[in-house]
């Protein structure tokens, strides 16, 4: 087992923080889901160190919003938008194929959580999984071409803690034998999230490309909009600005540099917990979740999906 990567950041680090004095001029990143929450404060913290961003958005007119108010706040007028619908997988291919030159940062970022009622995407798959992790995976496979071109290009898919109550349920991933729990399929499909990078760093390691996964933290965005709210206790909350800063870290900074197939949360690495614990703080990661047999087992099932 590789030494696990400790750095000088912490919980309430921000984004600009963990890559103070990094130039990312030349650099292009996408961004999913960056019109808000974290996302748009992943592409402040890239944009404001001088990369090309893109945000990948299924509203390009508030993508567009939020585009203004970063090429006002960075200085950077390399700040562009592209619809991209990571639960619709002709838009994650029209998205693909549309992209040109090489690509050096791709943050999947974009999700839902546990909506309450079992709800069906991509060719009848629960809507967590397909939107979670099958479209990001698609976008992955479409863009692999570009990243292999990006010298060193990296892979960052935001994950969560979430992932600590389901592992993926191979024999019945969307839920067509087992009662639908929201909890539980948002966890499997966090679980997957994990998966992707592990798999993609085994993969493509030997095409400059690492690959991680995150637990940015508990922040309130609209992610929470089917959940009430964010629950954490105050003590524990995160700004959205402290919650980039995880993938941030990942995307950019050079103390993790040829480090993959890891997860991390409060820019370090996560130990492995053999169960889940059941106070707040650093919850840590899953055996489950990075294991390279369920990593190549789940690429299979997704490739027979996205093909």
């Amino acid at each position: 087992m590789s030494k696990m990567l400790t750095t000088p950041f912490h919980r309430t680090s921000t984004a600009s923080e963990v890559i103070e004095g990094v130039d990312l001029s030349g650099r292009r990143a996408i961004v999913t889901g960056a019109n808000s929450g974290i996302g748009v404060e992943t592409a402040r913290a890239l944009a404001a160190h001088g990369a090309e961003v893109t945000l990948a958005v299924r509203r390009p007119a508030a993508g567009e919003q939020a585009a203004a108010d970063l090429r006002k706040t960075t200085g950077n007028e390399e700040i562009h938008v592209a619809r991209l619908d990571v639960a619709d997988l002709e838009s994650v291919r029209a998205f693909t194929a549309a992209w040109q030159g090489p690509l050096h940062i791709l943050i999947n970022n974009a999700g839902i959580m546990m909506p309450p009622e079992l709800e069906r995407g991509t060719a009848g798959h629960e809507q967590q999984f397909a939107t979670n992790y099958l479209g990001h995976f698609a976008l992955a496979l479409g863009l692999h071409r570009a990243l292999a071109d990006g010298d060193g290009a990296r892979l960052v898919s935001v994950s969560s803690a979430g992932h600590l109550y389901s592992p993926v349920v191979f024999d019945d991933i969307d839920f067509r034998f087992r009662p639908y729990d929201p909890l539980a399929a948002y966890g499997q499909s966090k679980t997957a999230e994990i998966l992707l990078a592990v798999e993609a760093q085994r993969r493509w390691s030997g095409d400059g490309i690492t690959a991680n996964a995150l637990h940015p933290g508990a922040i309130a965005t609209n992610l929470q909009r089917h959940t009430g709210g964010l629950r954490t206790p105050e003590p524990y909350r995160k700004t959205v600005e402290q919650g980039a800063a995880t993938t941030v870290f990942l995307a950019a900074s050079p103390l993790v540099e040829g480090v993959g197939g890891r997860y991390f949360e409060d820019v370090n690495e996560a130990p492995l917990v053999p169960a889940r614990p059941t106070g707040p703080g650093v919850p840590g990661v899953a055996p489950y979740a990075l294991d390279p047999a369920n990593a190549e087992r789940l690429w299979q099932v997704a490739s027979e999906i996205v093909r």
